[in-house]
């Protein structure tokens, strides 16, 4: 009798959303939680006699759950705190069909929830969406993540432990492709890209072929549609509040999170000024992964490229805001990109600068600055590849 493959074998409790048939009983626990009522007054100021509360009550699907609570306090949070978002490239997704999202990562709740408004907006799939654990440590956010489709992945492991739990994440995002038609949504990286130089790491796509079987692990990635993802936000809600990494980083030093940093990162995420937003589909690529699964090179070159491809990718479907020009020129003291913005612009911009960082501390400056202006650079190297 042949062995059952490991994956077909894994507990998932400790990582998945929550089923649909424990929704209701998860909304019990949850429903007179002050931050739910401070979430759903916000999503629905007008609603003076909690209709929302006898709503939740009577749902018993995430998908319920997310369509009539989550989606509308996504649109109320691009009205109250952006200039509004822009879409390209949805197109070319069909529906009842799953793709593995991948995209670049700037804020920890909002890039999630603005692609999965879009697919619901645009009659496809949603995605199950990784979170990093270590966000989630609060009961009443634990709770919501797991109603909102997300699944964990465990932070700060190490050796056999940061093995086992990558087998298991990568075996958990194989079921929902490919067993349970689902689409997934993961960052290029581990964690938020604090300086806007957005690369994939190699180590999340090779967590990614941990469930395959067969001798070439790369195989995996011709069974499945990957869709890389460009999110654009023309300010940044938590620009100030990755400096204090950005500045260990430049130091050499190990950064040490504070208590409430993840948490303050997320509130600033969702309520601070963003002004413009793009979210951009960069195709599927299924010719890209059949030409590199085709090739003579060895199965960790093969992730090396198709890090590579995803990268040019996310780069060409940068939206580049005026914010992006005006940090170029600041940063390298020229004008190669002075039409792209108003003097107007360019002022306020300065203004927000002189508001987060102090303009006596160079280092500081260079690496706000480097924030905006590395998307620039990334988006002219993808044009020169193509070339």
């Amino acid at each position: 009798m042949q062995a059952q493959p490991v994956h077909t074998m894994l507990n998932f409790d400790s990582i998945r959303p929550f089923y649909d048939a424990e929704a209701n009983a998860a909304i019990r626990k949850i429903v007179d939680d002050p931050m739910l009522a401070a979430m759903m007054g916000f999503t629905f100021p007008s609603d003076n006699t909690g209709h929302w509360k006898d709503l939740m009550l009577h749902t018993h699907s995430l998908r319920d759950f997310q369509v009539n609570f989550i989606y509308p306090a996504v649109r109320k949070v691009l009205e109250k705190s952006s200039d509004g978002l822009s879409t390209g490239g949805f197109e070319v997704l069909q529906p009842n069909t799953a793709y593995l999202f991948i995209s670049n990562h700037r804020d920890i709740i909002l890039d999630t929830s603005l692609l999965n408004a879009c697919l619901f907006e645009n009659g496809l799939i949603l995605t199950t969406s990784a979170i990093g654990d270590n966000l989630i440590q609060k009961p009443f956010l634990h709770t919501l993540s797991k109603l909102n489709r997300n699944f964990a992945i465990k932070r700060g492991l190490q050796g056999r432990a940061l093995f086992e739990s990558s087998q298991l994440a990568s075996a958990y995002i194989r079921k929902s492709l490919l067993q349970e038609n689902r689409s997934v949504w993961t960052a290029q990286r581990e964690g938020r890209t604090k300086d806007g130089n957005d690369a994939t790491h190699k180590g999340v796509l090779k967590m990614l072929t941990l469930s395959e079987d067969g001798a070439d692990p790369f195989s995996y990635f011709e069974k499945i549609k990957i869709v890389p993802i460009s999110i654009s936000y023309e300010y940044d809600p938590t620009d100030v509040l990755k400096m204090p990494e950005l500045l260990a980083k430049s130091r050499d030093e190990k950064y040490v999170k504070g208590e409430n940093e993840d948490f303050l990162n997320l509130l600033r995420g969702i309520m601070g000024t963003k002004k413009r937003i793009h979210i951009q589909v960069n195709g599927i690529l299924t010719e890209e992964v059949k030409k590199i699964a085709d090739s003579d090179l060895n199965s960790g070159e093969k992730l090396s490229k198709l890090a590579s491809v995803i990268d040019q990718k996310i780069w060409s479907g940068y939206k580049l805001w005026p914010s992006n020009y005006i940090a170029h020129d600041l940063l390298y003291k020229d004008q190669e990109y002075v039409n792209n913005y108003t003097a107007e612009e360019k002022k306020s911009f300065e203004k927000r600068l002189l508001e987060r960082v102090d303009p006596k501390n160079e280092l500081m400056v260079k690496n706000f600055l480097s924030m905006y202006a590395n998307p620039v650079d990334n988006s002219k190297n993808s044009i020169e590849v193509e070339k």
